[in-house]
């Protein structure tokens, strides 16, 4: 029996639908046979990117965040928010939107679920070389309106998230995945295509 089998959902509730996220309530079998409900927020995943320039510079956005109503260093990223959009071709589009750069060459550096004790939100991480400027014709909105772009040497990145002062979940876990890719000459990576089973809605 899997796991899947062993906690199974026994009814399941939504209670708020937004523009991007739904908010329901689970009733799950737990592996002891009691039932536990579980409020989760279904969320349709992610990507971001570690775009990282030819003299190992890595490529952050600085944006207001209201949910810890504070600014937080970050990776280039978006939702997946377009229907039938590969994930690849969605970072493609973040990556020119939020930072105005193109890559000659695309990985993926890392999956990861951002938070699975409450949502399923996955979100993929790809390495972005190469880097030329993107035009475009992208209007910042919101939050975005006054969002900044910078670069910093990997190793200043890396120092700043062992410190906390990046902390942004995505952002840690690619530093971090591209400081072991590049130690390792970049072998262990994955093509930009690879199959992605955790993609919400697959």
């Amino acid at each position: 029996m899997s796991d899947q089998d062993s906690y199974e959902v026994l009814a399941s509730q939504t209670r708020f639908r937004g523009r991007v996220i739904e908010v329901r309530v689970d009733d799950v079998r737990m592996s002891d046979g009691s039932v536990a409900e579980r409020e989760l927020v279904a969320h349709p995943g992610a990507v971001a990117i570690v775009a990282l320039d030819d003299n190992g510079a890595i490529v952050l956005v600085n944006q207001y965040r209201p949910a810890v109503r504070a600014r937080l260093d970050e990776l280039p990223a978006g939702l997946l928010d377009v229907d039938g959009e590969p994930a690849l071709a969605a970072a493609k589009r973040e990556l020119a939107e939020e930072a105005k750069l193109a890559a000659d060459q695309w990985h993926v550096l890392v999956d990861l679920f951002s938070s699975p004790g409450m949502t399923d939100e996955a979100v993929r991480i790809f390495l972005a070389r190469g880097l030329t400027a993107a035009g475009g014709d992208f209007a910042a909105e919101n939050e975005e309106i006054d969002m900044t772009v910078s670069r910093e040497p990997l190793a200043e990145a890396t120092r700043r998230v062992l410190t906390g002062a990046i902390t942004n979940a995505s952002a840690v876990a690619g530093i971090l995945a591209a400081v072991h890719g590049r130690a390792t000459g970049w072998r262990e990576l994955r093509p930009a295509d690879a199959a992605w089973p955790a993609r919400p809605g697959r």
